[in-house]
């Protein structure tokens, strides 16, 4: 199965990404993949996508990861709703009602 996603490279704390055709099955460690249909560097806000050859891919199949989608809903290439792509607090989690809710005040500390 055919993915389109990032693909880091650059320094640390410098990130610069190429956005590629892969094998999902197979990772792009060392610059094996299909073809390189873009990039996107961060920092400066920087992007250039090949959108011919994107809806190329993906009418053959492959399928975007979550943040490449919402990159190119946002440069029109797709059209539809973001995804979201960070996880959510469990708000709704309480904690036990048997326990105190502050800690003893008679704990032996180590001074």
């Amino acid at each position: 199965m055919l993915v389109i996603r990032f693909f880091r490279v650059g320094k640390k704390n410098q990130p610069f990404f190429k956005v590629i055709v892969t094998d999902k099955r197979r990772p792009s460690r060392g610059g094996r993949f299909v073809e390189q249909v873009g990039f996107y560097n961060p920092l400066k806000k920087e992007k250039i996508l090949k959108s011919d050859r994107i809806k190329y891919w993906l009418s053959k199949g492959a399928k975007p990861s979550n943040t490449v989608y919402n990159l190119l809903i946002q440069e029109r290439i797709l059209e539809g709703k973001k995804i979201g792509v960070h996880k959510r607090k469990k708000s709704s989690e309480k904690p036990p009602e048997n326990l105190p809710k502050n800690p003893p005040e008679n704990i032996d500390k180590k001074t």
